[in-house]
Formats: structure tokens, sequence, C-alpha cells
């Protein structure tokens, strides 16, 4: 399996002065921005978190954070994973997402060893989990090492291992800040913004795609499923390995 590029976490006892200040420091945004609106938080981790950006899958519900990102500053840094194995949907609904809103610092993040690693594309059969790793996870966190958190469509709703989110985190083993200012939204909240602010919608949402990952492994969800049955589907598993929790990039579902 292809290992995960992960920072070391610290020991018990081991716990540094920087690792407390960030710590307090979350739980008092966490505290101060408690009953505020997503584009108050979304505001808050822009001007108050540090270095932050905004990672975005450009998926089913990703323009609501980045028509809010652009509302409050279109230089937001966007980090677009291009795994390689998207749906060319996604690649024209990036670049059409992006221009419509303005947004001007839209990196486009891509491993350098796949051609070494995966040549013919075959590592998803044998190992989904190494092939997020080496596509996703791995040229993720390189990208994200010059920055001091990071934003995140995360919502309770969506499994159980986000049923207790908060709008910020501390990632565990990396030092950075987490933030979700759509913790709290219901699938509701979502088509409303999108309808209120006349967003536009991945154009496979209407073609029965309610969560849309890489191509190989996403499947159109039947009427009743659950919304992510499409990723991954009939595996252990409900997270692509870009979240980390506990000091592990987490990659099944609770």
């Amino acid at each position: 399996m292809v290992g995960f590029d992960q920072a070391p976490t610290a020991g018990p006892g081991s716990v540094t002065e920087t690792d407390r200040d960030l710590v307090e420091k979350v739980a008092e945004l966490n505290a101060r921005y408690k009953h505020h609106s997503a584009t108050a938080v979304m505001e808050a981790a822009l001007n108050d978190a540090g270095n932050i950006a905004l990672v975005s899958s450009f998926g089913a519900e990703s323009v609501v954070l980045l028509h809010m990102a652009a509302l409050a500053d279109k230089m937001t840094p966007v980090l677009f994973v291009d795994t390689e194995l998207l749906f060319t949907e996604t690649l024209v609904y990036q670049q059409e997402v992006s221009e419509r809103l303005g947004l001007r610092n839209v990196q486009v993040i891509k491993a350098d060893d796949i051609a070494e690693k995966d040549p013919y594309g075959a590592l998803r059969f044998s190992d989904t989990d190494a092939c997020c790793a080496l596509r996703k996870t791995v040229p993720l966190q390189k990208a994200l090492a010059g920055f001091d958190g990071w934003i995140t469509g995360r919502k309770r709703f969506q499994s159980g291992t986000r049923a207790a989110l908060d709008f910020f985190e501390v990632e565990d083993g990396t030092g950075r800040i987490k933030v979700n200012p759509l913790a709290h939204w219901a699938p509701d909240d979502v088509r409303a913004y999108m309808t209120e602010n006349r967003l536009p919608r991945h154009p496979l949402v209407a073609k029965g795609y309610p969560s849309i990952g890489c191509a190989p492994c996403t499947s159109p969800v039947a009427e009743g499923e659950d919304p992510r049955a499409g990723r991954w589907r009939n595996q252990n598993k409900e997270e692509c390995g870009i979240h980390v929790v506990d000091g592990t990039f987490v990659r099944t579902g609770a």
C-alpha cells in the first residue's frame, strides 16, 4: 500500500506550547462564533485564523462555499485537486464556476508521481485507499504545507464520522486549523442558498449524482438511498482520506 505522508504526532505528555495555544485559539473561535452564520464563520476564517485556504472539489455542493469566499475576498486561495480520474463535467464546471464567481486565486493541484506509481491507472482496482493517497491525500497535504489552516465543506449530516463537527477544529498531527462553515447546515439549507443566489449546479447532480468524486469510484444514487451511497459503493469506505482524526487520515466510516 502506498504510505501516507503525514506529520508525526506528538506522543503522550509531549504537548507543546504551540499546541496549547492553538487549542485555546480554536476554543475561543468556537465560543465567539457559536451562534453565527456560515458567512460569518467564513469571514472569521479568512480574517482571524491566519493564512487560510479553501479546499474545494467543485462537487455537488461546493459552489456554496466558493460563493461565500468570493464575496469575502476574491483572492482567497482555492485549492482544487485534479486526481486525473475526475469526470469531465467536473473539470468544465471548475472552470465555469471560477470564472463566474470571479475567483482569482484557484490553484489546481496534481500529484507529480502518478506516472511512476500508477502508470496504468490500475491501482484503484487493487487498493482504493492507496489510490486516494497517491492522487489526492498526499498532493493536498503538500499543497497545504504553507497554510495555517483550511476551509472544508463538511457537514454533520453527511456521515457518522462528522456527527459532532464544530466550526473550528485543530487538525491532529499537522498544527493547522480546520474550518467547517457549513457544519450545522441541513440539505435544505444548501439547496435554499443555491437557489436564492442563483448559483450554477454541477451537471451530474441532475443525472443522479448527489455526491461526486472520481469517475471510477462514483456511481448514481437511487431514490431513497443515502446521498453518499454512490461513493465507493459496496466498500467499507466513506472518506477519501484527506481528513485527519486522532493522528491518522480517515479512510472509513464509523
